[in-house]
């Protein structure tokens, strides 16, 4: 079952689609990027197949894409709407996972300990802008405090996984996509390929957490 609500916080009136499983064990709450919002390709591809494994999904749209604004506010606003819906996102009573991707990434990562989140799924998590490797945002993807899974491009210029810091996470490679996780036309991989990528190690993470 699909449902949307509309939930007011102090950067304006945010929106969750539910996408609600059975039994459900967990929620998994995930928000869009700077550049896009829910319906990217595997946001939808999670809130499709995660219910079947009994999580609950809620993809979350930031105030700014409510309003039908075009350009993101700055981090700190991201995490003033993200502890607005946080409520919403508990009233279920389940374990809440904090997830997002790539902006939405940073605030999943920033607002875990405070928000008591189970743990934290980054997508396209944004180590660096391009070409700027020393202006890293490593910090916050180490300091979650909580289980944390990122799934990163092979060639994302925001940060390739080999360039990732070690740490307490775990980091699944999807091969030759990008930020958006696009992948060439000629790559060796197809984009159902890179869709299965992502929604299996999300489902396997998400079932080792009980």
């Amino acid at each position: 079952m699909t449902t949307s609500k509309i939930v007011g916080t102090e950067a304006g009136d945010a929106r969750i689609t539910w996408h609600e499983a059975e039994q459900a064990r967990l929620v998994l709450a995930v928000s869009h990027g700077a550049g896009g919002g829910i319906e990217a390709r595997d946001l939808q591809a999670l809130a499709a197949v995660l219910p079947e494994h009994r999580v609950t999904v809620a993809l979350v749209e930031q105030p700014w894409r409510v309003a039908g604004k075009k350009v993101a506010p700055a981090p700190r606003t991201l995490d003033v709407g993200w502890r607005g819906v946080w409520p919403a996102l508990a009233a279920p009573g389940l374990p809440v996972v904090s997830g997002g991707r790539s902006a939405g990434a940073r605030v999943a990562c920033r607002t875990a300990t405070e928000l008591g989140a189970a743990a934290v799924l980054a997508l396209g998590f944004p180590l660096h802008p391009p070409g700027r490797p020393e202006k890293s945002r490593a910090e916050e993807l180490l300091g979650t405090g909580v289980p944390t899974l990122v799934v990163q491009g092979g060639r994302d210029p925001f940060g390739k996984p080999a360039e990732f810091p070690a740490g307490d996470y775990r980091l699944v490679e999807v091969p030759g996509a990008d930020h958006g996780f696009a992948v060439p036309k000629r790559a060796d991989i197809e984009p159902d390929q890179v869709v299965a990528i992502i929604t299996d190690a999300v489902v396997g993470w998400t079932a080792a957490l009980g």
